[in-house]
């Protein structure tokens, strides 16, 4: 597609271009516009295309663009452009756009809104970030109870078309308190002459203005809803999130848990979009903080520097049981993260958590422990012929043994940590994989020593 308009762009055949931007799906063409940001840098193009648009695909077009695509066409089209795509864009996507923007851009968009509008968007602007309420929409259909089938459908008929969702429309009373829900397919079955009141579904799930947005969303995971209600705290209804909206904040929750499970502070900026700088100043604070954290681990070596000297073949172990120990936490780790995350652990089950998660320690170690065991004996067998010297098999006891009980340590302190974190109100993706792996390495390294003390004729 992009080199067909680009060859048509170079003949000056508009005309040509205009019809073929007419055929396409308005993410497609959004998608399109960002190749030439990305790949040809000419912004002129992009501007002349995205005038193409007929103005009631422009606005949808514009929801899909990235941010600084958005700032971009906002400081260069006309007031009048402005004024078509900021007063044709859904609520919610005017309060996505305006809230990434600078203050300059902000003030020309507001600038260019209908008075009406500027006053709902000031007001959602004050919900706190990453609220039910920073990510509603105003545009949904609402009936009174007394309403009948047939007034329904005619309703929908005249301002369906301004409406993020028809599927579901709510039901309330006189002072806006929410009442329950009728679905479109309800209303298109049931006869003209009923109420909404007699076919509504009453006591519906509904989210609050305040609740966070991963509440938000593991309500939507739960039930699987098209859109929910969002009230206040007198329960009257004051918007609606819709799942398009729950798929971004679903994204988004992900890419920050994944960054912060990978020791990386979260950044809003696409990777290639980010500068070098800003890349190196989001992850370097978690590596000083792991860095220094790690010299417990060289600390716990050099206390031990004696015993080792004394049987050098012990720290050829040393990366063995760090490495299996720190897998082990990982593996429990990212299960409980994920498993908070979707809203199936909660602290309330930490003691059912450990209890699994040490019974598995158990199986696990004991496994390769085993494993291990023999691997050593087959290397001895073959030391003569490889030409490698045999260890002792009491030194293979004793590494045994201790992947045995690092396992389990690791396995503990891996589903306990991220449920700590949650009971102490902090992300628990930040007690994922880099923490846990130098805490156990700790642990691993002191169980190991003290078991060779103990077995080992030194």
């Amino acid at each position: 597609m992009l080199e067909k308009i680009l060859e048509l762009y170079g003949k000056k055949d508009l005309k040509e271009i205009k019809r073929l931007l007419s055929e396409c799906n308005e993410a497609d063409i959004a998608e399109l516009l960002q190749e030439i940001s990305d790949e040809q840098d000419d912004s002129a193009l992009l501007i002349t295309l995205f005038r193409m648009l007929p103005k009631e695909n422009a606005a949808e077009v514009f929801a899909y663009l990235d941010k600084d695509l958005q700032q971009l066409i906002i400081e260069t089209i006309t007031e009048k452009e402005i004024y078509d795509i900021v007063n044709s864009l859904f609520l919610d996507d005017t309060i996505d756009f305006i809230e990434e923007m600078p203050a300059n851009v902000v003030k020309k968009v507001l600038r260019h809104t209908e008075p009406d509008r500027r006053e709902l968007i000031n007001k959602f602007l004050n919900f706190p970030e990453d609220s039910a309420g920073s990510i509603m929409t105003i545009e949904f259909v609402e009936f009174h109870p007394d309403l009948t089938v047939g007034d329904a459908l005619t309703k929908i008929r005249k301002t369906g078309i301004d409406k993020e969702t028809v599927y579901y429309c709510y039901v309330i009373s006189s002072d806006r308190k929410l009442l329950g829900l009728v679905e479109l397919k309800s209303l298109l079955i049931e006869d003209d002459s009923k109420t909404v009141g007699e076919i509504m579904e009453p006591n519906p799930i509904f989210v609050n203005t305040l609740d966070d947005q991963e509440h938000v969303a593991n309500v939507f995971r739960k039930y699987g809803f098209y859109s929910m209600p969002v009230v206040d705290q007198e329960k009257r209804l004051v918007g609606i999130i819709t799942a398009d909206d729950v798929m971004t904040v679903m994204e988004e929750e992900a890419t920050e848990d994944i960054e912060v499970m990978a020791a990386v502070s979260p950044s809003e900026k696409p990777y290639l979009k980010t500068g070098v700088f800003t890349l190196a100043r989001h992850r370097i604070v978690w590596l000083l903080v792991l860095m220094l954290s790690a010299t417990f681990t060289s600390n716990i070596i050099s206390g031990f520097e004696e015993l080792l000297s004394s049987m050098i073949v012990l720290s050829s172990f040393i990366p063995l049981l760090m490495d299996t120990g720190g897998n082990a936490g990982s593996q429990s780790s990212t299960l409980i993260i994920r498993g908070m995350a979707l809203d199936e652990i909660h602290p309330s089950d930490i003691l059912r958590v450990i209890w699994k998660e040490v019974r598995v320690a158990v199986i696990a170690g004991g496994c390769l422990s085993i494993f291990n065991f023999l691997r050593i004996l087959l290397l001895n067998f073959l030391s003569p012929y490889m030409n490698f010297e045999a260890v002792d098999p009491m030194v293979a006891v004793v590494v045994s043994i201790s992947m045995f009980f690092t396992v389990i340590i690791s396995k503990a302190i891996g589903c306990i940590l991220p449920i700590a974190a949650k009971k102490l109100k902090f992300d628990p993706a930040i007690m994922a994989a880099p923490l846990i792996t130098t805490i156990v390495d700790s642990l691993a390294l002191l169980i190991y020593f003290a078991i060779a003390s103990m077995l080992l004729p030194i």
